[in-house]
């Protein structure tokens, strides 16, 4: 995962507070609702010594969702407030936060909201009829959905029974008609695979639909198709069952890359070019060898040292000595997630269960040289 946009977070000063909480907007007591959990925030944030500006801030962003619009629509949201009370981090979640978090600490907890972030898994969902299709791009980690409708021509649509020469005309009609129809949206989805990382496409809708969209397939996306039958796109159809379809396999692909990414570790490894455990990493960050940082989650209680900027790191006060600095005491955990973003590596958060041997840190490499420790 690119991280580039948590460089805000880390060029200011804290302590910070941070909070992932669920905002969902569906019900006719939303509003109420939305207050109550804003309210019940603000007033942990405030009980754990946050000033008056900083849960302004947070309760500010937090209750958009009662004036409408965009942020109506989000089911979790991720903020992060830095001590002056300006917001430097605001994200959408793929949906209500598995375990919410109300900090008010030194250092940003990251590692829940990168693990949960709308977006990780670049995919497009699509709800199809033969008119055309609803269509819901997810392509950048923490933007909301990017949603569009995509409409064709009604005329002559249904299939009418009509007797003598003119029936197999209006069937021939009809059935080109939702064949140029699917083609519409054939050429949206080819565009967005050609632009866009995608990881699947997952289509639902009308069955005829979704037949005639399957035999257009493009070479670019025919690969990434999965089609389900619940779901549609009447109004009041179940579109639930799409979203946890979507969820699921956004969970299996994200699963897929903690397993990659251990094994790559371990293949990596052999030919010199990973790292395991706390010090090997934080050398190889120092020296700008890291290519992609595994970082468990949950994190230790580990500390490390950093100082006047986020690639003077060290595990001890001799690290920093050798680096003619002086280090402060920082959460391993953030100081590893700002150097990197320092270095302009990617990050990858593995559950702490599928880390080799419990340990909480691993990186691929970029390059080695004749320091470079072998992996532990």
């Amino acid at each position: 995962m690119d991280v580039s946009f948590l460089a805000p977070v880390f060029e200011a000063a804290g302590p910070f507070a941070t909070v992932t909480a669920d905002v969902t907007h569906t019900t006719e007591s939303a509003d109420t609702e939305l207050d109550l959990r804003v309210r019940a925030i603000g007033e942990e944030l405030t009980g754990q010594g946050a000033p008056e500006a900083v849960v302004e801030a947070v309760r500010g962003r937090l209750l958009e969702g009662n004036d409408g619009g965009e942020a109506g629509t989000i089911r979790g949201r991720a903020v992060v407030v830095a001590a002056d009370g300006t917001v430097v981090l605001d994200e959408v979640l793929a949906d209500v936060p598995r375990d919410a978090v109300v900090t008010w600490s030194p250092q940003p907890q990251l590692l829940p909201v990168l693990h949960q972030l709308a977006g990780r898994v670049p995919h497009v969902v699509v709800i199809a009829d033969r008119t055309g299709a609803d269509v819901s791009v997810a392509d950048i980690a923490g933007h909301p959905e990017q949603e569009q409708q995509i409409e064709g021509d009604t005329f002559h649509m249904r299939k009418v029974k009509v007797g003598g020469w003119a029936h197999n005309t209006y069937m021939h009609t009809a059935e080109n008609q939702w064949e140029e129809n699917a083609g519409l949206v054939a050429d949206e989805l080819a565009s967005l695979a050609r632009r866009l990382p995608l990881r699947f496409i997952l289509v639902a809708g009308d069955v005829r639909a979704r037949q005639i969209l399957s035999d257009k397939a493009g070479k670019a996306w025919a690969d990434l198709v999965v089609t389900m039958e619940e779901g549609g796109r009447a109004a009041g159809a179940d579109r639930e069952v799409v979203t946890r379809r979507a969820a699921e396999l956004v969970a299996e692909h994200e699963a897929h890359d903690q397993a990659s990414a251990v094994e790559k570790i371990a293949s990596a490894g052999a030919h010199g070019l990973a790292v395991t455990g706390t010090a090997s990493v934080v050398e190889a960050l120092r020296k700008g060898q890291v290519e992609t940082v595994l970082l468990a989650d949950p994190a230790d209680d580990e500390e490390l040292l950093v100082g006047a900027s986020p690639l003077e790191l060290g595990v001890d006060q001799a690290d920093m000595e050798a680096l003619g600095t002086q280090g402060t005491a920082v959460p391993a955990d953030a100081a590893l997630l700002a150097a990197t973003v320092a270095s302009a590596a990617g990050v990858v958060v593995v559950s702490r269960a599928a880390m080799p041997g419990d340990i909480p840190v691993a990186a691929i490499l970029r390059y080695t040289d004749e320091s470079t420790p072998t992996p532990q």
